[in-house]
């Protein structure tokens, strides 16, 4: 018990005085946030499952949307607009607000969970959902103004989400609509990530070059590439350095579990639309 609270203060004091409740609060029941504050060889025991009876199921859909389908049956869709096909209706859907291919405001009424990564009244989202087998949270990032909005220019607070995904001891990120570095206080909010989601197109996002910056400090084992209708891969691949290597793949689907993590960071494409 000590130990738990020893590693809530160390979140709390990455995010500030203001974030020691937040903080607390965002431990219980995270196992990405126990094993990004865990001593090496602490491993949960819920954790360590087999490869087979584990498998996440994920496939790029299109522009900023994947799936992940766990092995209870959930299939969640990311920066979900309604535009790409997903084999069946999602039973969780994640949104963010920059542009109309990464949101709906009118989704089909089947989804179950239709969780939109920018808060209402001004107020950062704040999502921490069960929905079966998966954890669902997210941590708040700010954003440009775009079509969304006005107009106007600047940059709008807590637009923006980072969405985790924790199932089968896999913690997944995907960095959705991301305009902003992120500072010791998201990365503390985020935690341990195995596979992360990450939009290179350099320009309508975040600069290739911070991109790969916060790639490389994330430090996942799987780095899947979105948003990429912009960016040669060489020119990512460059920046993020030797320590990854590529996995380019002719199928749209993976299926990954902790166990089958590979041992060298890896940045795997998957067949587009």
């Amino acid at each position: 018990m000590r130990t738990l609270w020893w590693i809530v203060a160390v979140l709390a004091a990455a995010l500030g005085p203001a974030g020691a409740a937040a903080a607390q609060d965002g431990f219980r029941g995270s196992e990405c946030l126990a094993m990004a504050n865990a001593t090496p060889r602490a491993t949960p025991v819920s954790l360590r499952r087999t490869a087979v009876a584990d498998q996440v199921t994920i496939s790029y859909r299109g522009h900023s949307t994947y799936t992940i389908e766990t092995p209870g049956g959930v299939m969640i869709a990311t920066d979900y607009s309604g535009s790409y096909d997903t084999g069946r209706v999602p039973d969780v859907v994640t949104m963010n607000r920059a542009h109309s291919t990464h949101y709906t405001l009118a989704p089909d009424p089947a989804i179950a969970h239709v969780l939109h990564g920018w808060g209402d009244n001004g107020e950062a989202a704040n999502i921490r959902l069960r929905v079966g087998d998966v954890l669902i949270r997210n941590v708040p990032t700010d954003i440009r103004r775009f079509r969304f909005d006005d107009g106007s220019g600047g940059m709008i607070k807590d637009g923006n989400s980072i969405f985790i995904f924790e199932v089968a001891g896999l913690c997944i990120g995907h960095l959705g609509h991301l305009h902003t570095t992120l500072d010791d206080s998201h990365i503390a909010a985020i935690g341990r990530l195995d596979i992360v989601m990450v939009p290179i197109d350099g320009s309508y996002t975040l600069s290739l070059e911070g991109m790969s910056e916060i790639t490389r400090r994330l430090r996942a084992s799987v780095v899947l590439p979105m948003h990429r209708f912009m960016t040669p891969l060489d020119d990512f691949m460059l920046r993020i350095g030797a320590s990854f290597t590529v996995d380019q793949r002719s199928e749209r689907s993976l299926r990954i579990s902790r166990d089958t993590l590979p041992a060298k960071p890896t940045v795997i494409i998957l067949k587009g639309v």
